[in-house]
């Protein structure tokens, strides 16, 4: 999740235009969905990734990135947490409309790699209120929005987390990995 200094998410019209993101940080980023073999996402955040990603990698100008993460995108399980969605003709992807907290915990027990979820703030947050999350990778963009959509938000309890890694990109981004303690 990318955050701002002050712990916003996005601006006050959801707006993520301040957020920097260049190669150094897509290889390290890479990194991680690599090890991961489920996408979550909320239906917003699908919407656009589903736009994009699915042929990204064969456009003749696409970067290394492109093309990996395409090549990833395309096969790897996608959750979509939506009330809305339709998931009858979806490749890879299985909507999540009613219970959500409960299909988390059994996509959560399957075997296999990492889950990984690429913004969504909504369903963030209500993973969060569930203590549902087990690593917090958080890209804290040097930037101060003032107000907008909060990181962290609907918490009922502590959740004590243990920093596991950091790296400072030459952008000014720092990243953080905490995991539940």
């Amino acid at each position: 999740m990318h955050a701002s200094l002050d712990g916003f998410v996005a601006n006050s019209k959801s707006e993520m235009n301040w957020v920097k993101v260049d190669k150094e940080m897509f290889d390290y980023a890479g990194n991680q969905t690599d090890e991961a073999d489920t996408a979550l996402y909320g239906r917003v955040t699908w919407e656009m990734m589903e736009n994009y990603w699915p042929t990204a990698g064969i456009k003749p100008e696409a970067s290394k990135h492109d093309i990996q993460h395409s090549e990833w995108y395309n096969n790897v399980e996608k959750i979509v947490v939506s009330k809305t969605l339709n998931d009858s003709n979806l490749k890879n992807t299985r909507v999540i409309g009613n219970n959500i907290p409960d299909e988390i915990r059994k996509l959560k027990q399957k075997k296999g790699k990492n889950i990984i979820i690429f913004g969504s703030p909504s369903v963030v947050h209500s993973l969060m209120a569930e203590n549902l999350i087990d690593d917090y990778w958080i890209f804290v963009n040097p930037i101060l929005i003032g107000q907008g959509i909060p990181l962290f938000t609907g918490i009922k309890e502590l959740i004590y987390l243990k920093l596991v890694s950091n790296n400072a990109f030459q952008s000014g981004v720092v990243s953080l990995h905490y995991q539940k303690n």
